[in-house]
């Protein structure tokens, strides 16, 4: 299998700026994992499209084995920096690198959502023990906050090939599977801290915004420069508090 074309092209000239532009997750997630997930230093836990590590560095001081499997060349030679610890795989979750019953957990941070879903299911099961458990994560912008929704609005104008976790359509995966069964899903706020150029990376890591020819990308971040000038939660600020809602839906391997 193959990556989808926009995550292919956007993610590989955007690391650095996923890095330093995407948030991290809330430490009641975390702890939610590690409960859930039973992880522990006896552990090996996969981390599905681990990008930069943004997930995989949260589950070091669990003590486990962390296997960080992502696609991108440069996303994986960043994680390696930022994530030293962790075992970087080269390889899609389609076609995971990896023997039968091999992993206790396994994790999809911003990811799953990418994944042909079926066939990165049957992935998952394989790889994981008899009653290992999967658990995905989404930060989903807060939209009940004005300024976040009209950010939202100019970015959905560039996205519509490409597919956006938070309409929800990898549910369907998960609903027509009968290889994982629900444990639960878990909502939790969340806030990223940015100053304005802080802002304009957040924007500019997303795939189909990286993928853009370059006067269209600077087109967008222009938008977003002059809203942040103009919105009154934002102008004259020098930083801005950008709400998540963090969601943590969890399976069971069958």
């Amino acid at each position: 299998m193959t990556l989808h074309r926009l995550a292919a092209q956007g993610y590989a000239t955007a690391a650095d700026a996923y890095e330093k532009g995407r948030p991290d997750y809330p430490r009641g997630a975390i702890e939610l994992l590690r409960d859930t997930l039973r992880i522990d230093a006896t552990s090996t836990v996969l981390d599905l499209g681990a990008g930069t590590g943004k997930l995989t560095r949260l589950l070091v001081p669990t003590g486990a084995r962390l296997l960080a499997l992502e696609p991108v060349e440069g996303m994986r030679r960043k994680l390696g920096q930022m994530v030293p610890s962790a075992i970087p795989l080269d390889g899609v979750a389609e076609a995971i690198p990896l023997p039968e019953a091999s992993v206790d957990a396994a994790v999809a941070a911003q990811s799953f959502h990418w994944f042909h879903g079926d066939l990165a299911l049957a992935e998952i099961h394989r790889v994981l023990r008899p009653r290992g458990r999967l658990s995905l994560l989404f930060n989903l912008r807060d939209e009940r906050v004005d300024w976040v929704a009209r950010i939202s609005r100019i970015l959905d104008r560039h996205g519509r090939d490409a597919p956006i976790h938070r309409f929800g359509a990898w549910r369907r995966t998960f609903s027509d599977s009968r290889l994982f069964a629900p444990l639960g899903e878990h909502e939790f706020t969340h806030t990223q801290e940015l100053d304005l150029d802080g802002l304009l990376e957040r924007v500019a890591s997303i795939s189909y915004i990286s993928a853009l020819p370059l006067q269209e990308r600077y087109a967008v971040l222009n938008e977003i420069r002059e809203l942040a000038a103009s919105h009154p939660d934002l102008a004259g600020k020098s930083v801005y508090l950008f709400p998540y809602r963090t969601l943590v839906p969890l399976y069971e391997r069958r």
